[in-house]
């Protein structure tokens, strides 16, 4: 034994691979990794973006952002808590938690961090836009629970991405209803992400018991169905001078109505002359037809009756 170490004092040892639950936590970084930053980027950027084109003043747009931001930050730790230790059974190398990089601690604290921020965030918007953020946040925590392995897996995507422009139409002290379109098509596109989002996770999903409505549909026609799943032709008709009115609600006939009311509101506000009276608007004659002075002219002058002349009495008879 001491010849073969006098022979070989320093013996080559052979690396053992270590394994992907004994790493270190790599720090805020692998934090934000466990938030699935793809979806919280794509959620917040598409709510800041409809309170902007709702008309909503910069303060309201920052607390929509912020609320927003939040409540996707809870769900993508929830998410990962959920799914640890389905991760961990597939070896799943880009879930911090599953590797060992965030502690199950650490995202706990920071799940509960967020839910509180978030209901602040949405309070502070209004009781009408918190209630609806609120209902969006609790789908997909019910998802996360457990939603996603039956068949109603897309229910938690089409209601949340549907009532998304509600939050952002609902926030601040001049509430307004989204368009009906705008719900049905952030309903359309929800379901459109939920089957893209699953393809990639299919097998690892299956083998672990998680058996969705993509998992039933397969890779090919959850790509199709997400593919025919497209918003309304009006989404995409929708011009920038339109944006607002159109988020907002009412439409056309929405507009319409608004340019009646500055209508009458120039008709009213028109210098008088010097008698007193308004100018009156008239239409333009037709033939055949009279012209007849519109409602706001000016009533017919009474004049005076002549005076009668004095004139001497006759004795003559009529002559008729």
């Amino acid at each position: 034994m001491d010849r073969a170490r006098a022979a070989n004092p320093h013996p080559v040892t052979t690396a053992v691979p270590r394994s992907t639950t004994s790493r270190r936590p790599r720090g805020p970084g692998a934090l934000l990794r466990a938030t699935h930053p793809g979806p919280v980027v794509a959620v917040t950027t598409i709510a800041t973006l409809l309170a902007i084109a709702a008309g909503k003043p910069p303060g309201t747009v920052v607390l929509v952002g912020a609320a927003v931001l939040c409540g996707q930050l809870g769900i993508g730790w929830g998410n990962d808590l959920v799914d640890l230790p389905r991760d961990r059974a597939t070896a799943r190398p880009d879930k911090p938690l599953a590797t060992g990089e965030v502690s199950v601690r650490v995202a706990r604290a920071a799940l509960s961090g967020s839910l509180v921020a978030c209901l602040v965030l949405s309070a502070l918007l209004g009781w009408r836009a918190a209630l609806a953020h609120l209902v969006c946040v609790g789908l997909a925590h019910a998802y996360n629970l457990g939603l996603k392995a039956t068949p109603w897996s897309w229910l938690p995507y089409a209601g949340a991405f549907g009532l998304l422009p509600a939050v952002a139409t609902l926030a601040g002290s001049v509430p307004a209803r989204p368009a009906w379109w705008a719900v049905l098509a952030g309903a359309v596109l929800g379901v459109a992400a939920h089957l893209l989002n699953a393809v990639p996770d299919l097998a690892d999903d299956a083998s672990t018991g998680v058996h969705g409505l993509p998992h039933r549909l397969g890779a090919r026609r959850c790509r199709v169905a997400a593919t025919s799943c497209s918003p309304p032709r009006r989404c995409w008709r929708c011009s920038g001078r339109e944006l607002r009115g159109a988020v907002v609600g009412g439409g056309a006939r929405g507009r319409g109505r608004a340019r009646r009311r500055g209508t009458r509101r120039r008709r009213a506000l028109a210098v008088p002359r010097r008698d007193g009276h308004r100018p009156a608007r008239r239409r333009p004659a037709r033939r055949g037809h009279r012209v007849t002075p519109t409602r706001g002219a000016p009533p017919p002058l009474a004049l005076p009756a002549p005076a009668p002349v004095p004139t001497r009495k006759s004795s003559r008879p009529c002559a008729f």
